[in-house]
């Protein structure tokens, strides 16, 4: 016989978490990015070969140990040119990042805080831009304004300035009336202390995961305008002008596109991942 009664009580059972463990996606786009990070600061460490040197003999070498992505038509080293091109392309992609959301952000403000009218104003604004595709919109401004960096990065800010701007319109609707907010206007804050250290920075926290995978967007709308001329001019280093010069080329010498095509593939794949995880994160839904 048992000696367990009804009355004895039960050992307290003791529930075993599973140990956290990271996926291998997450560290390897957070892996990748950082190397990218590297290359855009100091490409020295990985490329030892000046990207604009010309080498006539050396023309269409396939890649080799000698050089690992081939050389070009004029016998630049491709490994040198896109390493060295991580800086503007990662520098464009930040740059047009950082316009879409400044402007989103005076829109959202506007609309989410304006009154009726305003509101109904910035919607209708937005309405009109996008029914204009984004990459249309970049390339709207560059004909107007010229091709070459500035106008580049300008164009794709503005082709997503019209998401980001909705995105904070909601954002900051849904915080203009918590209860945070009611306390700082009760306490006597001013307006613009209210906006600048309570509304916005609570309002543009769930758009952190989307700004982290908007840098992929945007260097590959860049990149777009690159290849159909309207960017940086050659022979510069950069992703899109490398696959557009490239491409008279590509039955025969497949390595001058495949290589930058494949950096710009990589580049927007790890920023998605490492945003769609730092967004579970955020939200809770690891175990």
């Amino acid at each position: 016989m048992s000696d367990l009664t009804l009355d004895t009580p039960l050992p307290a059972l003791r529930v075993q978490r599973a140990p956290r463990t990271l996926r291998p996606g997450p560290v390897l786009a957070v892996t990748f990015l950082l190397l990218v990070i590297v290359a855009a600061v100091v490409p020295q460490l990985f490329a030892h070969s000046d990207p604009l040197a010309i080498v006539p003999r050396e023309a269409f070498h396939p890649p080799s140990w000698q050089h690992w992505f081939g050389t070009d038509q004029s016998g630049r080293d491709i490994f040198s040119r896109v390493i060295y091109g991580t800086r503007q392309s990662l520098f464009i992609g930040l740059a047009a990042t950082a316009i879409a959301m400044s402007i989103a952000v005076v829109l959202g403000l506007l609309g989410g805080l304006g009154g009726t009218r305003v509101d109904r104003g910035v919607g209708w604004l937005l309405e009109v831009l996008f029914a204009f595709p984004s990459l249309i919109l970049a390339l709207l401004f560059v004909a107007i304004f010229g091709s070459g960096i500035g106008p580049l990065i300008v164009a794709t800010g503005l082709g997503g300035a019209p998401g980001y701007a909705r995105m904070v319109r909601g954002q900051v609707l849904a915080v203009r009336n918590a209860g945070y907010i009611e306390s700082a206007k009760a306490l006597g804050h001013p307006p613009l202390r209210i906006i600048t250290r309570q509304l916005l920075p609570n309002a543009m926290r769930p758009l952190i995961v989307t700004l982290t995978m908007g840098v992929g967007q945007a260097i590959v709308w860049a990149s777009a305008l690159s290849f159909l001329g309207l960017g940086a001019r050659p022979p510069a280093p950069e992703w899109g002008t490398m696959l557009s010069m490239g491409r008279d080329f590509i039955a025969n010498a497949w390595w001058l596109t495949f290589f930058p095509g494949l950096f710009i593939v990589l580049t927007t794949l790890s920023t998605t991942v490492a945003g769609r995880y730092l967004q579970q994160r955020l939200e809770g839904r690891l175990s």
